[in-house]
């Protein structure tokens, strides 16, 4: 079979690496990094973007890279010249401009931090964009410019708290817990607070979806589950047979204390998605039984 040569960006991160390494048998890969030595792609420098785009046969663009520490981001609140905006809005710019010029489908992958986290249900792709800190206004603005890029055809997959099968550099939401119960000490855990955590070995397979059944539009591509931090940390516990006791926590009272605008529900509803899928997503304490811990 001839492998179908795709482009990307964070190709190399938590979430894009395990989508390289499930379809290598089906895809090439071709990432656009900065800290490629032989050939550095700077996403906010237009012309960069648009040299290694102009080359590429691929018919596909995956943009992954963005500035994703949100606490980090705070910081910079406001401040259109640092890394957060100039990475997720003029990158994304530049990727999506570049991709429209040269008659590329662009997958742009978000986040559910462009909700306010007010509701107390699962958010659907109708809910207006409604952030309530940087990093989620720079994705918010993102996915503007991704819609708006006339010629453009697009996919955005907003996803929440990634957890993969097996362990990676940076860990992630379900390794860091794990990581911290194994060594005896891990944080109260809210139990006012929702998120829809997202199984990146599925979230591996929708990307395959998205470039097979060549789909298009704005799409929620998490679990549809909703958990708190409290019942998915005990949750891991249980599954992985790790002896310790996960202790509650509230969000409430850590908001008397935190400068930082918090969400209180990132979950979303993914029937959209399920709808137009050929296979069935993982429940999520079945994912969790699959970690290679």
């Amino acid at each position: 079979m001839t492998k179908q040569h795709i482009l990307g960006t964070g190709l190399n991160g938590l979430v894009g690496s395990k989508f390289v390494s499930d379809f290598s048998d089906r895809y090439l890969f071709d990432n656009l990094d900065l800290r490629d030595k032989q050939r550095p792609v700077d996403i906010t420098q237009q012309q960069q973007v648009e040299s290694v785009i102009a080359q590429s046969a691929a018919k596909f663009l995956i943009h992954f890279a963005a500035f994703t520490n949100v606490t980090a981001a705070f910081a910079q609140s406001g401040d259109k010249n640092g890394l957060c905006y100039q990475v997720n809005v003029v990158g994304t710019k530049n990727i999506a401009q570049a991709c429209q010029k040269f008659n590329k489908h662009l997958i742009h992958i978000s986040t559910a931090y462009v909700f306010n986290g007010e509701k107390e249900g699962l958010y659907t792709e109708q809910d207006p964009l409604s952030p309530i800190e940087w990093y989620g206004q720079t994705k918010a603005w993102a996915e503007e410019v991704v819609q708006s890029t006339p010629g453009l055809t697009w996919t955005i997959l907003r996803i929440d708290q990634p957890f993969r099968s097996d362990p990676f550099a940076k860990l992630d939401v379900a390794w860091k817990l794990i990581e911290g119960m194994r060594a005896g000490k891990i944080y109260p855990q809210f139990t006012d607070h929702y998120f829809g955590p997202t199984y990146i070995d599925d979230f591996a397979k929708v990307l395959d979806a998205v470039i097979r059944l060549n789909l298009t539009g704005l799409y929620h591509a998490t679990s549809g589950e909703q958990w708190t931090d409290f019942d998915f940390a005990r949750s891991l516990a249980q599954q992985l047979h790790i002896d310790y006791q996960v202790e509650a926590g509230s969000l409430a009272k850590y908001l008397e204390t935190s400068q930082r605008p918090y969400q209180k529900n990132t979950a979303l509803s993914v029937d959209k998605l399920k709808s137009v899928l050929d296979f069935s997503l993982t429940p999520i304490t079945t994912a969790m039984s699959h970690i290679l811990a």
